[in-house]
C-alpha cells in the first residue's frame, strides 16, 4: 500500500489538485480527484492526501470533500476507513461525470432485467441443442476468461464470449437476433459487473457450473444456474447508490 502524498503545486503528480472554480461541487471534486488518480498513477489500495489536504488544494470546505467520497464509497472507486483515511478500490469508470452515471443506473436494471428473460431461457435450449462444437468453444471462451484474470484483467473478453457461445448452441435465430441487437448495452453491464473487487473468479467459477450443467444436458439446472450466475451479475455498487439532493449542492467553506 502506497500513501500518495501532495507535492508542490506544478508538479505533474498534483495539477490535478488546483482549486476549484465552477459550482457544481460533487462533479468537480469527483472530476480532478480522477485527473489525480491517473496523474499520480495511483493504483487500487493506494492511499489519497487527507481530507484536510485536499481541501486545501482545491479551495473547498472538507464537508464538500467528504461528502464526494461518500458517493465515491457508495459506488465502489474508494474504500473511507475511519482512523485511517480514504484508499482506491477501482480505477475502471472513475471519473465519469454524474451526469454520465446517473444515465447509466436507470438503464441498468431494464438491461439486466432482459438479460435474465433471453439468457435463462438460452442456457435452457443450450443445454437441450448443445454439440461437441458448442462445448468446446464454451471451454475456450472460459480458458480466455481464465488468461485474462491471471494477466490481472477483468476477464472481460472470455465472459463475451462465453456467453455467445451459449447464444450460438440454443439454435434460436429470433433469441440470437435479440441478444446480439444488445450487445453493447450487455457488455456495458458486464464492465460494470466485473469490475466489482473479487468479482472476476467468482464469475468464472459460476461459468463453470453453467458449462458443466449445459454439457450434462439437463436443462432445468442450466437455466438455473444461468439465473442465479445473473443475479450476482446484478449485484453492483451502482445500483446500489442512492442519490440524494445534497451529492451536488455547493458547500464551499
Amino acid at each position: 500500500m502506497r500513501l500518495i502524498n501532495s507535492a508542490p503545486m506544478g508538479s505533474p503528480s498534483t495539477a490535478a489538485l488546483r482549486p476549484l472554480e465552477r459550482s457544481r461541487i460533487y462533479e468537480d471534486v469527483g472530476e480532478r480527484l480522477a485527473e489525480f488518480v491517473g496523474e499520480a498513477r495511483m493504483a487500487p489500495g493506494d492511499q489519497f492526501p487527507t481530507e484536510r489536504e485536499l481541501a486545501h488544494k482545491l479551495h473547498v470546505s472538507r464537508t464538500s470533500v467528504r461528502q464526494s467520497f461518500v458517493v465515491l464509497q457508495a459506488l465502489g472507486f474508494v474504500d473511507v476507513r475511519h482512523g485511517e483515511g480514504m484508499f482506491l478500490r477501482r480505477t475502471r469508470g472513475f471519473g465519469e461525470s454524474l451526469t454520465k452515471l446517473l444515465e447509466r443506473r436507470r438503464r441498468l436494471p431494464d438491461v439486466l432485467d432482459a438479460r435474465e428473460a433471453l439468457e435463462v431461457k438460452l442456457a435452457e435450449l443450450a443445454a437441450g441443442h448443445r454439440g461437441d462444437d458448442d462445448i468446446k468453444s464454451m471451454k475456450a471462451a472460459l480458458a480466455q476468461m481464465e488468461a485474462e484474470i491471471n494477466a490481472g484483467g477483468l476477464g472481460i473478453e472470455g465472459d463475451a464470449a462465453f456467453h455467445h457461445s451459449i447464444a450460438l448452441a440454443g439454435r434460436n435465430e429470433i433469441l440470437l437476433h435479440l441478444i446480439d441487437a444488445m450487445a453493447e448495452v450487455i457488455q456495458e453491464s458486464r464492465v460494470e459487473s466485473l469490475s466489482e473487487p473479487g468479482r472476476p473468479p467468482r464469475s468464472l467459477e459460476a461459468h463453470r457450473r453453467i458449462l458443466a450443467a449445459i454439457e450434462s444436458g439437463s436443462t432445468q439446472l442450466a437455466a438455473e444456474e444461468m439465473r442465479l450466475h445473473l443475479r450476482v451479475v446484478a449485484d453492483v455498487s451502482l445500483l446500489r447508490w442512492q442519490p440524494e439532493p445534497s451529492d451536488d449542492v455547493d458547500t464551499r467553506a
